[in-house]
């Protein structure tokens, strides 16, 4: 603002001097004494308040302040004070039912409850009062005479007229049809302990020895060896075992095998019914054989060999044997 004055006062000035200028031309005079300061003008700050000038551009960000120091710790407050508890407030209103769940897995069946006590039997109840008879009805009247019916039956027998004299006796008549089966009697007295029945026994065990192992083939063999024969039912003279109780038998064999191979067959009345084979290899073998069979008096079983002699390989000495076993299972 205080531009605007000078530059208004300098205009003035100047336009005075060209004024005079134009009238003569002087020479010029003696420049004067400076004259003295004049007042000094007013405050410029007296002017009007001039418009608002337009926003400037924004500076560029300032770089982030530091840290401030860390304050002290306040001091802890006093513990506030437990108010009484309020008054319940009413049950609200029952919210919509929710979605259904899964089904849930089946649980494990429980354990089985104790049995209860029988409970005690109930008092048995007073016999009601017999009905008052109801009143007899009305007589019909007669109805008209029907016509006759046809002959009725044979009505029961009259009672039994005296006892007559007795009769010739007749002939002996055909037995008559079973009758129904009668009550279960009482039980009888226990009776005295009877004789134990002696029930049937055969049995036998024979093997061979040194003089009689490796027997000759396709006859009986003679077991020499007797381990046992209560019953002589097996014929060491023969080498056949013979049966005096019909029934059934076991029999089995047990063979040492020794120096060449063994072809036996266990045979019942010159039929061969059992075969055992087997191969001597290097050593001392082992084989076996077993049957049941049915038998009725007389029969005869024995065992031979069979193939020859390159199959009679039954070994027998101190600590090896050749076994030959038959015993009854039941009698028939």
């Amino acid at each position: 603002m205080r531009i605007w004055w000078l530059l208004l006062a300098t205009g003035v000035f100047t336009g005075n001097v060209n004024s005079q200028d134009t009238c003569r031309q002087g020479h010029p005079g003696v420049p004067g004494n400076p004259g003295h300061n004049g007042l000094p003008g007013r405050d410029g700050r007296d002017g009007a308040k001039g418009d608002k000038g337009d926003a400037g551009e924004p500076g560029h960000p300032g770089g982030p302040g530091k840290d401030g120091m860390r304050g002290q710790k306040g001091e802890q407050g006093e513990d506030g004070r437990v108010e009484a508890k309020g008054i319940k407030g009413d049950p609200g209103s029952r919210g919509p039912p929710g979605k259904h769940g899964p089904k849930g897995f089946v649980g494990p069946m429980g354990e089985k409850g104790l049995r209860g006590e029988t409970g005690p039997q109930g008092q048995k109840g007073e016999k009601g009062d017999v009905g008052p008879i109801g009143p007899a009805g009305l007589k019909g009247s007669s109805g008209p005479v029907g016509p006759t019916g046809l002959q009725g039956p044979i009505g029961p027998l009259g009672k039994p007229g005296p006892k007559g004299d007795a009769g010739p006796l007749g002939p002996q008549g055909e037995p008559g049809a079973r009758g129904m089966r009668g009550w279960k009697g009482d039980r009888g007295e226990k009776g005295k302990i009877g004789e134990t029945p002696v029930l049937p026994k055969s049995a036998f065990t024979v093997g061979l020895t040194v003089l009689s192992k490796f027997p000759s083939s396709d006859v009986p063999i003679k077991f020499d060896k007797i381990l046992y024969n209560e019953f002589n039912h097996y014929d060491i003279a023969t080498g056949k075992f013979t049966c005096h109780i019909a029934g059934v038998y076991y029999f089995t064999y047990h063979i040492t095998v020794f120096s060449r191979n063994v072809q036996v067959s266990l045979v019942k009345n010159g039929v061969k019914i059992l075969h055992t084979k087997d191969s001597y290899m290097s050593s001392e073998d082992q084989a076996s054989g077993g049957i049941v069979l049915p038998l009725k008096l007389g029969d005869e079983v024995w065992l031979q060999v069979s193939g020859g002699e390159r199959f009679n390989g039954l070994f027998a000495d101190e600590d090896d044997d050749t076994t030959f076993t038959g015993f009854l299972l039941f009698s028939s």
